[in-house]
């Protein structure tokens, strides 16, 4: 799965490690993520969509 999570990061601002403290998981499950190595459960997606300030639809490319 792809997903548009390091470029919505970048136009944040944000370090790997701080959007995970926000989504409540590991630096390394936002690397694996961002990589799309890693599918997410829905609360997941949900949470890193929330600490970006977008949709789940917007993050992720299915």
């Amino acid at each position: 799965m792809k997903t548009k999570i390091k470029e919505l990061r970048a136009r944040h601002n944000m370090t790997q490690e701080s959007l995970a403290k926000k989504a409540n998981v590991r630096r390394e499950t936002i690397v694996f993520l961002e990589k799309g190595k890693y599918n997410p459960s829905l609360k997941l997606a949900h949470e890193v969509a929330k600490a970006l300030k977008t949709t789940i639809d917007e993050l992720f490319i299915f």
